[in-house]
């Protein structure tokens, strides 16, 4: 009998001890600090250095893929400037937002002469079109104050939140790829479109790529907005 209970003691002493080595076991495999903990810090190329010298207490990048995306990106800039306003008595400059046109929203970073000299090619990426006659635009939509609620944007324009002081970074890489389009489309020469583009571009800067910014925008602190 007493060797039964020596048994059992026995046996309960080295469940606990296993399940002590368990839990030790469990502490020791928890990592002791996260990754944004860690130490880690992104390295910095003069190309991004952009990103730093707008004026601004809170930072946004509002990123857009698609034609509405690009229009409603144009909105949402505009509620969050009046959000601030009234409910925390900012004024834009405590904002440092960029708003990204990329893919399929790259069209609306040009100008009315483009899109009336190509817009049948931009209605077909952007797939916006003109509410008015429901064909393709000849002018940039996103520029024209005489839409109001007829477009995703609700009438706010791109002029509108430049005043505002927000920056657009425009997908060099997607305006290559227009630039291909444009020049199949009308048997031009790709450099002369490309420049072409480039030179007629709404106020903004050229990144090569807008998923890259978008990558490097939050390595700088920007919070992600996605419009579309």
């Amino acid at each position: 009998m007493q060797k039964q209970i020596d048994n059992q003691t026995t046996r309960r002493s080295m469940l606990l001890g296993l399940g002590a080595a368990v839990a030790g076991a469990a502490v020791i495999a928890t990592p002791k600090a996260s990754a944004q903990d860690s130490g880690f810090q992104p390295p910095r190329h003069d190309v991004d250095a952009w990103f730093d010298t707008l004026p601004g207490d809170h930072r946004v990048f509002i990123d857009t893929a698609t034609g509405r995306g690009g229009a409603e990106s144009l909105l949402y800039a505009s509620n969050l400037h009046n959000a601030r306003q009234s409910a925390y008595a900012g004024d834009p400059a405590d904002f440092a937002m960029v708003i990204c046109l990329r893919h399929f929203s790259t069209p609306f970073a040009f100008n009315d002469a483009m899109w009336e000299k190509y817009g049948n090619v931009f209605h077909g990426t952007t797939q916006i079109s003109d509410p008015n006659s429901n064909a393709a635009p000849t002018s940039n939509l996103m520029l024209s104050e005489n839409y109001g609620l007829a477009l995703p944007n609700l009438g706010s324009t791109i002029n509108a939140v430049l005043e505002l002081g927000v920056q657009f970074a425009i997908c060099d890489a997607a305006t290559q790829f227009l630039a291909t389009q444009l020049a199949q489309a009308t048997s031009g020469d790709f450099n002369q479109i490309y420049s072409e583009l480039q030179a007629n571009a709404i106020p903004g800067r050229f990144v090569s790529a807008g998923v890259m910014a978008l990558t490097r925008a939050q390595e700088y602190g920007y919070s992600l907005l996605y419009a579309g």
